[in-house]
């Protein structure tokens, strides 16, 4: 199985438990890893045959754009399910920087897995999780 990703998609989103949170928007930088067979779109050469990775990205924007969760992992939870529904993606990776969050780190946020994970998690050699 093969991974389309997504990295530092920035999005504006009211998230937060804190009373000025709830009144301001924050941008949120969201990364996906999303495990899919691109074996048939390499062959055909065809958009039709692939994960269309833009219009993941505009799917999200629309729904965190709307959003007013509390908790980041919420978020990360329902763009997980989105994702896997919307785009049938048997496995997903949210993660989810909510940058400034906290005084003197430079990110915060959560990382989630769901659905089956189609290869072992030593082989992956991702260096920024």
């Amino acid at each position: 199985m093969d991974i389309v990703y997504l990295r530092d998609l920035r999005i504006p989103a009211v998230i937060g438990v804190f009373e000025w949170e709830r009144r301001v928007r924050q941008v949120i930088a969201i990364d996906l890893d999303m495990a899919c067979d691109v074996a048939r779109a390499a062959r055909t050469d065809a958009l039709a045959d692939a994960l269309d990775y833009k219009a993941v990205a505009k799917r999200l924007i629309g729904f965190v754009e709307e959003s007013r969760f509390q908790l980041v992992e919420t978020l990360a939870e329902r763009i997980a399910e989105l994702v896997r529904q919307e785009f049938q993606v048997g496995w997903i990776r949210v993660r989810i920087n909510k940058t400034g969050a906290v005084r003197g780190a430079r990110d915060v946020g959560v990382i989630i897995e769901r659905g089956r994970r189609p290869f072992p998690a030593a082989s992956e050699g991702h260096d920024s999780d």
